[in-house]
């Protein structure tokens, strides 16, 4: 019995087709362990039209992905528009895209060609650094033109993951000599935004050689890089005046990760006699922080004023398990941690948050403004895509939807202005 596998409108018999029996190869994403990754299959193709082809395979292809060919169409890749099952066969109506692709690709190629004799000119001690870091600079610029130009194009997110992920497989073997760049890719700490790729940034060291070295460089001077610097040190400035103007606050931080921030104002800590509840998921990161602060006053073995605390902050929705959990609070803030919320389920669990304030209580909450930084760095050249691109319109709105009075909201920026705060006082 035959069923399409589509409910997309789509007119399969719009031009004259000739028929084939060729076979092909083809490259298509899939889902391997919460990971996309390629799978070379094989082919016969059935027919031939001005628009694409028609293909039988075993595998099914859902409409929104992008097929790759290995050599054996004049058009070197295309967009699944159909898909029909007949048995255990499958045939799959193919697009093929003779503007889009070809361009990304060209510019691919161009990219690796120029990364290569980069890395030549630094073998060979032909260009002085600073003229080594403009022209790695220059190459990505382009590069990102291009993947910005691809996105404007095609327009569907299906496609424009898949080609970023084959992107990325044709660019890794020299990408991958940057230690900033396969992290940002491979995330061995199991998910986006870990405490040791922050630490990196903050540290702001290139750890590789070659032109690893001034790949390092690039990434961690790309515009948000530098806004995730300043937001560290934005946030220090904001909680040590808060310190200042209280006596024995309470205060949590949310998705603590390494605590650098609790690290450096440890003796305003101490003095303020603030008792800091610090919470995260990862248990490497709380040992982490338990470490570093043991040097401190403040330590979490001799003193009562840091707790460290394993818990998964997205149970915070729930006022009442909070307030049986941790009780009220003078002070909460996170950074980043929101930016990768669902907007639906951040305005329950900022209604809940507010909720817990005490009066005169005050959140401390930051966003990237996707209107001031680059996305194709952190889509293409990283795998980085978990932070949602948000501007200063959608965090009005959540801030709004969530119950915070405008009058009790005031809005700063971290020095590059591509990082906003919002510090949203509790109301009597």
């Amino acid at each position: 019995m035959e069923r399409a596998l589509t409910d997309r409108p789509y007119d399969m018999r719009r031009h004259e087709r000739r028929p084939s029996e060729q076979s092909v190869q083809y490259l298509v994403s899939v889902m391997e362990e919460k990971n996309r990754t390629w799978l070379s299959c094989k082919g016969q193709l059935i027919d031939v039209s001005e628009a694409g082809i028609c293909i039988q395979t075993h595998h099914p292809i859902s409409p929104g992905h992008i097929v790759w060919f290995n050599g054996t169409t004049e058009d070197r890749a295309g967009f699944v528009r159909w898909c029909r099952q007949l048995n255990s066969i499958y045939k799959i109506g193919i697009e093929l895209d003779k503007i889009h692709i070809k361009k990304l690709d060209d510019a691919t190629a161009l990219f690796l060609e120029e990364l290569a004799q980069i890395e030549q000119q630094i073998l060979n001690h032909t260009k002085s650094p600073e003229e080594i870091t403009a022209s790695v600079e220059q190459t990505f610029d382009r590069m990102c033109a291009a993947c910005k130009a691809f996105e404007d194009g095609i327009g569907d997110k299906g496609m424009i993951r898949d080609a970023q992920i084959r992107f990325r497989e044709k660019t890794d073997s020299i990408l991958a000599k940057s230690y900033c760049i396969n992290r940002v890719r491979t995330w061995p700490q199991g998910y986006q935004g870990d405490y040791k790729t922050l630490e990196g940034l903050y540290r702001n060291t290139p750890l590789s050689d070659g032109i690893g070295y001034y790949l390092d460089l690039w990434g961690l001077n790309v515009s948000l890089a530098v806004a995730v610097r300043n937001r560290i040190k934005k946030l220090e400035m904001l909680l040590r005046e808060e310190l200042r103007q209280r006596t024995s606050p309470s205060v949590m931080n949310i998705a603590c990760g390494s605590c650098r921030e609790v690290f450096e104002l440890a003796g305003d800590i101490h003095r303020s006699g603030a008792k800091f509840t610090c919470i995260d998921l990862d248990a490497d990161a709380l040992a982490f922080s338990a470490n570093r602060l043991s040097f401190t006053p403040i330590s979490p073995v001799t003193s009562d004023q840091i707790v460290l605390r394993k818990y998964n902050a997205v149970r915070m929705f729930d006022h009442e398990l909070n307030l049986t959990e941790f009780g009220m609070q003078d002070i909460i803030y996170s950074v980043g941690f929101f930016d990768y919320l669902p907007t639906d389920f951040l305005i329950n669990l900022f209604r809940s948050l507010y909720a817990l304030l005490t009066p005169g209580g005050r959140l401390i909450a930051s966003f990237k403004d996707a209107a001031r930084y680059r996305h194709q760095e952190y889509h293409w050249i990283f795998d980085w895509d978990g932070f949602l691109q948000r501007t200063e319109d959608d965090f009005r709105h959540i801030l709004s939807e969530a119950g915070m009075p405008d009058s009790a909201i005031h809005e700063t920026r971290e020095e590059s202005g591509v990082i906003v705060f919002y510090l949203v006082t509790k109301q009597t």
